[in-house]
């Protein structure tokens, strides 16, 4: 058996799950989701029936379920410490603080966005991100400034974050600064994305013949 069973679909934000599980060397088995006949298998492990979800086959014996997509990354990360993707002490305000941002007031802001939600200026305060624009602006100013998000070194971090950015300038939904295209352009090379990227861009292919 695997040492994990990955649900997933290639056309959601599972592709950041595969990206983390290749980036750590992780050895999965996937499970391919149909958004109409979803695989109980998955109802009893996520209610929410999402994708991704993650079945950690552990050596104790015991499986341990993880969903959401920076929760996989983290702890990914932390279960694989030979692939050096944790944050060091004095990398950890940035590592946390950035994939939360990401997993939170970004994701919020380009999600309400791309549905044609505005948040009116006077009540920017009872929304998280403030507003997009700030939330842009916080990310633009780390990137014009850092490699990565823990400055020189690629983390498990760059995973999460970095998609936000590399699927936001394919799709449109955040602007192409200079810092986010730099950035993206780094992530891309990377031989964990390229691998993790073939593998569904094929299945896509295979999905609309």
């Amino acid at each position: 058996m695997s040492d994990y069973t990955f649900f997933t679909n290639p056309m959601s934000r599972g592709q950041i799950a595969r990206w983390a599980l290749h980036e750590a060397g992780a050895d999965y088995q996937q499970v391919l989701v149909d958004w109409g006949n979803k695989p109980q298998l998955l109802l009893d492990a996520n209610p929410m029936a999402k994708v991704p979800t993650l079945i950690h086959h552990a050596a104790d014996g015991v499986d341990r379920i993880i969903t959401e997509g920076a929760a996989i990354c983290a702890y990914l990360a932390e279960m694989h410490p030979d692939a050096d993707l944790q944050p060091y002490e004095d990398e950890m305000a940035d590592y946390f603080r950035w994939m939360f941002f990401a997993a939170g007031p970004m994701e919020q802001a380009i999600t309400n966005k791309a549905m044609g939600f505005s948040v009116p200026t006077e009540r920017e305060a009872m929304v998280g991100y403030g507003s997009f624009q700030r939330c842009v602006d916080a990310l633009d100013g780390h990137f014009s400034e850092n490699t990565w998000v823990c400055g020189e070194r690629f983390t498990m971090a760059d995973v999460y974050v970095g998609s936000q950015v590399d699927w936001g300038l394919t799709f449109g939904t955040l602007p192409p600064l200079p810092s986010f295209a730099a950035y993206a352009e780094r992530l891309q090379a990377r031989n964990g994305y390229k691998s993790a990227k073939a593998i569904d861009a094929r299945l896509i292919a295979e999905m609309k013949k």
